[in-house]
């Protein structure tokens, strides 16, 4: 509980800042689905055959799952503010449509006849008497659309639009339990208040409630105005950086002590900063230097100049109790040793990331060209591998040329769980025997597992062999899991620009990308 309170006082000001963004996004998607919603519901109820066609399709609408809605916007609107805002708006949109709707044909049409009767027209009718009647339900539907919206608004971070999501994502890519209550809490806290609120709005009646609503109508979008663009711009260059490398020792804090580099990113997800780069959305990302998009969207991978990044050879980490109990284990995934360079597993990830070659298709391929498949037997199976991968494309690939070597070598039935997440989940499942194997990179197991003191972790990191030899001998002797010999590829992080926007800024190191940013200050 101390370290989440220290976590809290630390992260106060950025905590401050996206709990405001998070409120300006739910109340700005709210002004617009208020400008929509409610004469959409007034109008069907005057029209009452287009009133089911139009229900059902809000209806439909919030249903989507929201990963899925911001998934199919993205390719339309991009990454930032918009898709965010479209998709929240979608969501509030049944709740004030349906409220609004019901609560003016529940007004009792005996009282619209008496109306009508003393020479009211039919916009009097409306403005007042059934729509005085109709706000508590009215107000219920915007309670509603509020709560639905402070939960849904913390996947923004998914898209780069801010929220207390940044929290959250950032958070489970660490496996930083304070970091994912950081953002969870106040969104719940939010999400309570704001229902407890207009709960109390929503029980005023007569002339109180009519005032209340209005001063609602206005308050909405002066709330809305907490809400800004995601920043990101540091010295005319926007920045978008993944959640996991923006938090990561190996990431940008190493970045930023080594080269003194102070940028105000985007944390974008990590399977969505190529397209955002490629797109012109952003101008500069972090990275993998084996990425197939690289080579797909012409980007230059900017030099280290300095070595922030530690080498990041690619190897299998094992359970030593597994490699004891099954030895064809061992002979059968040294066959793999040094068999992928940083060329050809860029031209792996190329494949599979802008080809959309499935990962299987990728691996049976490699595994082919590289005669590593012996004719199909058929066998009996005898004990049981299971294969782990982190979130990311090359992990997948790896998992499939695991599976399928294996597979045809041995008699051991083999189970793949992909997508474990960020390093210290994978590490976990490891430890704790949940899966036996995983792809694994030595400057992660030096500074994100091991985590040595500063000095050691830099008179290492210069020099692959040390840091291969160091992580070896201590995984082996903390944890009791084993580093077999490394694939043939360094897969190091690095920062990205667009090539023909570095040629023309003259950008092709971080030394370079760093003065450019001081000329700019």
């Amino acid at each position: 509980m101390q370290e989440f309170f220290d976590f809290i006082v630390q992260q106060g000001d950025k905590l401050a800042e996206q709990t405001l963004t998070h409120i300006g996004l739910t109340f700005l998607s709210l002004c617009l689905a208020l400008l929509i919603g409610l004469p959409t519901g007034i109008l069907i109820t005057y029209r009452p055959k287009i009133a089911a066609v139009v229900l059902a399709v809000v209806g439909v609408l919030q249903t989507i799952p929201s990963i899925a809605l911001l998934g199919f916007l993205i390719p339309i609107l991009g990454i930032g503010s918009w898709p965010a805002i479209v998709a929240l708006f979608l969501y509030a949109l049944l709740p004030i449509v349906r409220n609004t709707y019901v609560g003016i044909r529940e007004v009792s049409p005996a009282l619209k006849e008496t109306a009508r009767g003393m020479g009211m027209t039919t916009r009097q009718v409306l403005t007042q008497l059934e729509l005085p009647l109709a706000l508590p339900v009215i107000f219920a539907g915007i309670r509603t659309a509020t709560v639905i919206n402070v939960g849904v608004a913390t996947l923004a971070a998914y898209v780069a639009a801010g929220g207390l999501g940044e929290f959250i994502f950032g958070g489970i890519a660490l496996n930083n339990p304070n970091m994912v209550l950081a953002g969870a809490i106040p969104a719940a806290l939010l999400a309570v208040l704001f229902d407890f609120l207009l709960a109390r709005l929503q029980h005023l009646r007569g002339l109180r409630l009519r005032r209340v609503a209005l001063a609602f109508l206005l308050i909405t979008p002066a709330l809305s105005a907490f809400y800004w663009l995601p920043g990101g711009i540091s010295g005319g260059l926007m920045v978008g950086f993944a959640h996991e490398f923006y938090g990561r020792a190996d990431g940008y804090p190493g970045l930023a002590r080594t080269y003194g580099l102070r940028v105000t990113p985007r944390l974008i997800d990590q399977n969505l900063m190529y397209e955002a780069i490629h797109r012109g959305q952003v101008d500069l990302i972090s990275g993998y230097s084996t990425d197939g998009r690289i080579k797909a969207f012409d980007l230059r991978v900017l030099d280290d100049n300095k070595n922030a990044f530690p080498p990041y050879e690619a190897a299998l980490v094992v359970r030593q109790a597994v490699l004891n109990q099954y030895p064809e284990l061992a002979k059968t995934l040294h066959l793999l040793d040094g068999r992928l360079s940083d060329v050809v597993m860029t031209e792996l990830n190329y494949r599979a990331d802008f080809r959309h070659e499935s990962p299987e298709a990728v691996a049976r391929r490699f595994l082919t060209e590289q005669k590593l498949l012996l004719p199909p037997t058929p066998k009996q199976r005898q004990g049981r591998i299971v294969i782990g991968t982190k979130i990311f494309t090359e992990q997948y690939i790896l998992a499939e040329i695991l599976r399928q070597l294996l597979d045809n070598r041995t008699t051991l039935e083999v189970v793949t769980k992909t997508g474990l997440g960020g390093t210290q989940i994978c590490f976990n499942a490891l430890t704790t025997g949940q899966i036996d194997l995983y792809p694994e990179y030595t400057g992660t197991g030096l500074l994100v597992i091991l985590q040595p003191p500063p000095a050691l972790a830099d008179s290492l990191k210069a020099d692959r062999e040390a840091v291969y030899r160091y992580v070896s001998r201590e995984f082996q002797s903390r944890y009791g899991v084993s580093w077999l010999a490394p694939m043939g590829f360094n897969n190091t992080y690095a920062l990205m620009m667009r090539r023909a926007q570095a040629d023309r800024l003259g950008i092709r190191s971080i030394l370079d990308l760093k003065r450019y940013l001081g000329d700019k200050d």
